[in-house]
């Protein structure tokens, strides 16, 4: 019963990974596009394997599939990573999930993403079992080529635009951009956005606060204009007499 039990939610959660596609991929167009097309759901299928060989402690063979799903698919899911339902890697290629990295549910990755250990390398007997790598909450949309590294917690609905680096814990629906990654706005609902960047203009940052210091610059530059043409200026009149 238990085995038959395991097998109705394997199927369960490869359904719901397959139905994330059809709900955030406007590019599909059938399942067996899905099934044959799609090296990031291939990817996190095989995930699904290895990760119970992984808890199985059948560990060495976990890890060997692991690095056969990397070499067809181009991304590289440690099998001791634990990822909700409904999980969608867009495009695939170049993403690295590490060993202690835990993901929700509805949660997408895009190409070139990294949830990464930042710990030092020496050592690395007493890290075992430590959390080393990030944890992502429900609903939570990673932009292509971004890096989330440690053992922070994206918080649920939270996006990370594209090519940011995160170092630190994110808010629920807040929305992260830049080197390194700094909110630039807040939201409350769920709804999905490509990549992690709202359709809205969402700036850096530190390039808002440079825009602002530029307007304030341009601002005093016309006060000084203001006041040097208001004050009597006597070379001038001394340039036009002896034009005269």
């Amino acid at each position: 019963m238990a085995g038959g039990a395991g097998i109705a939610l394997a199927f369960e959660t490869v359904r719901s990974d397959i139905a994330a596609i059809f709900e955030r991929d406007p590019a599909v167009r059938s399942l067996a596009e899905v099934w044959l097309g799609y090296p990031g759901f291939h990817a996190v299928l095989m995930h699904r394997l290895t990760h119970r060989l992984w808890l199985a402690r059948w560990r060495l063979l976990a890890r060997t599939l692991s690095n056969f799903a990397r070499f067809l698919t181009g991304v590289e899911i440690h099998p001791g990573a634990t990822i909700g339902k409904g999980f969608f890697i867009d495009h695939g290629n170049g993403v690295v999930i590490g060993e202690t990295a835990q993901i929700g549910d509805n949660v997408t990755l895009y190409h070139d993403v990294t949830l990464g250990g930042i710990a030092p390398a020496v050592d690395s007997a007493s890290q075992v079992n430590m959390t080393r790598h990030p944890t992502l909450r429900n609903g939570v949309i990673i932009g292509s080529g971004a890096q989330v590294l440690g053992p922070i917690v994206v918080g649920e609905n939270a996006r990370v635009g594209a090519n940011s680096v995160v170092l630190k814990d994110v808010p629920p629906g807040a929305t992260v951009v830049g080197v390194p990654g700094r909110v630039a706005m807040t939201r409350r609902d769920a709804q999905f956005e490509a990549y992690g960047t709202s359709r809205d203009k969402v700036s850096d940052p530190v390039a808002r606060v440079i825009e602002g210091l530029l307007d304030q610059i341009e601002s005093l530059q016309a006060r000084v204009s203001k006041i040097e043409g208001d004050k009597p200026q006597p070379w001038k009149a001394r340039a036009e007499e002896n034009q005269d």
